[in-house]
Order: C-alpha cells, then sequence, then structure tokens
C-alpha cells in the first residue's frame, strides 16, 4: 500500500518537473533582469503561491467542475473522509474528467509536435514540424472522432471533450502571449512588482497542464497537491540555478512532451472503460525522463568533443 503511494508520489513530482522546464527558464530568465531584493520576494513568497494556492486549489476545482451536483465543501471534504455517497458523484463523473483533461492533454502534444520550434531528437519531429499545417486537420478528425465515440455513450461524456478542447485553446493563446510579452518583460525598466505578478500569472497557467496530467496517475487530490507540490520545489530550485544549468539538458522539453502526449491517451481510453495499472503513469514519465536525459547528457558530451 505504502509502496504504490511511494510510486505514485514520485511519477507525479517527476512529471510536475519536466512539464514545468518552459516555466523554470521563463522565470530565469527574467528574475535575471529583476533586483535581488525582488527575486527574494518571488522566490521565497512565489512558492507558497505556486504551491498552496495554484497546485493546492485547482486539483479541487477540476474535480468540482466534473461533478457540478456537489458542492465545493462537499468535494474538499470527500478528499479527506469517507463519504459513501459523495464518493459515489465523484466515480460517476471519472469518466468525463479523464477524457476532458485526456483530450487537453493530447491537444498540448500535438501542437508541439506539429507548430512549435523545437530541438529535434529524433529526425521524425523535423518531418512532422515541416508539415505544420496538418496540425487542424490531424486535431479535426481526433476532436470528431472522439465526440462521435463519446456520444455512442453519453451525450455529456462528449461535452466533456469540446471543453477540454476549448480549455486546451484558451490556454494556448495565453501562452501564445506570454511568449511576447515576455520580450518586454526583460526590460530592467519595467517595474519589479508588475514582472513578479506576471511571472505569478503565467505559472498558473503552465500549471494547468500538470495539474490535469496528474488525475492520469490518480483520483486522489491530497497524492496530486502532495507529488505536484513537490515537483514545484524542485522547479523553483531550477529557477534559482537560472537559465544556464536548465539549457544543459536539451532534450528534456522533448520528453516532458511525449509524456503529456502518453498521459492524454491513457486518460482518453480509461475514460472509455479501459483499465490501467496504478504504476503504468509513473513507469511512462520515469522511462521518458530518463531516455530524453540520456540524449541531453550525450549531447552535451558531443558538443564538448568538438
Amino acid at each position: 500500500m505504502w509502496l504504490n503511494l511511494f510510486i505514485v508520489v514520485v511519477g507525479l513530482c517527476l512529471f510536475e518537473i519536466i512539464s514545468s522546464v518552459d516555466n523554470a527558464i521563463v522565470n530565469a530568465n527574467i528574475l535575471k533582469t529583476m533586483p535581488k531584493k525582488y527575486q527574494r520576494i518571488f522566490l521565497v513568497w512565489g512558492i507558497f503561491f505556486a504551491v498552496f494556492v495554484v497546485r493546492g486549489l485547482l486539483p479541487f476545482a477540476i474535480v468540482w467542475m466534473a461533478a457540478p451536483q456537489l458542492s465545493i465543501g462537499q468535494v474538499i471534504g470527500a478528499a479527506f473522509s469517507n463519504n459513501g455517497e459523495v464518493a459515489g458523484y465523484l466515480a460517476s463523473s471519472k469518466p468525463l474528467l479523464l477524457l476532458g483533461g485526456g483530450v487537453y492533454l493530447f491537444f498540448v502534444f500535438l501542437s508541439w509536435l506539429f507548430l512549435e520550434e523545437k530541438k529535434y531528437a529524433f529526425f521524425v519531429e523535423g518531418f512532422i514540424h515541416r508539415q505544420g499545417a496538418w496540425f487542424y486537420a490531424f486535431s479535426s478528425i481526433f476532436t470528431t472522432s472522439v465526440v462521435y465515440l463519446a456520444l455512442q455513450r453519453n451525450p455529456t461524456l462528449a461535452l466533456a471533450a469540446t471543453i477540454g478542447v476549448s480549455a486546451f485553446f484558451i490556454t494556448d493563446g495565453f501562452k501564445k502571449n506570454a511568449e511576447e510579452k515576455e520580450k518586454q518583460l526583460m526590460n530592467p525598466a519595467m517595474g519589479a512588482w508588475s514582472k513578479i505578478l506576471y511571472l505569478e500569472a503565467l505559472d498558473a497557467s503552465f500549471s494547468i497542464d500538470g495539474v490535469i496530467g496528474a488525475f492520469a496517475f490518480t483520483m486522489s487530490v491530497p497524492l496530486i497537491i502532495l507529488g505536484n507540490g513537490l515537483g514545484a520545489f524542485v522547479v523553483r530550485e531550477f529557477t534559482i540555478k537560472g537559465m544556464n544549468f536548465i539549457s544543459k539538458f536539451a532534450y528534456l522539453k522533448n520528453g516532458a512532451m511525449y509524456s503529456i502526449g502518453m498521459l492524454g491517451a491513457l486518460m482518453v481510453t480509461e475514460s472509455f472503460g479501459h483499465e490501467y495499472p496504478f504504476w503504468v503513469a509513473p513507469l511512462n514519465t520515469g522511462i521518458l525522463l530518463a531516455v530524453f536525459l540520456f540524449l541531453s547528457i550525450r549531447a552535451q558530451k558531443q558538443l564538448k568533443q568538438q
């Protein structure tokens, strides 16, 4: 029992770390333009907001949206009690949460694979990136297929799929705007408090991927908070070490995206009734992290030998 919990928490922690690499790089870039006093404020008080507010409340909010017949108080209470009636409502809502979250994560993966500039770990990544226009056709076919299958089971399940698509485009738009905004934030003349507030909002948007993906590991909100919280502490440590440390691992972002794609696929299939052992999601994340860490270290050694 305790070993199972440990494996899940470690998997959650690893997933939070690799899925937040981009966030750590942006933070490190902008923090370099801020006075030391404000860097400390962000790193000390920012961790409170990132762990206890965003990653502490967001899982409850997601569960509540999947089971709106329950009050937020009942959802929070169910996480720390054995209320059979409330647990029944949550169990019946599990497919909705899994499908909406799975579709969202799979769209994040497809967007990265087809559209985003990246350091190619494999030849096929470059080939697919050059076919970027096909993202829209592939995404449309995927959405239509999932909605069609969901309608055969439950119209509400189909609605959950479309909510996942909408959530992707909302957060993707915010992240793309953040890329443009980052150029303005690099200006040392810009107010430090403005930068801190923006970084916290950006962290909240990046945390959505990690929190949604966490439900592929477990439906236990306390475990999600613990695992994601530990991962967020490690990401802040990466931020302190700076961009130069993070950039040594050139392919970590690739590993994060493949992990997100795999977890999205697991969540979608599980929402249609396929059962997976508890260790599948942590094992998937651990293997992908190991593979892309190896590729990053090998690339770094090859660069030094040139």
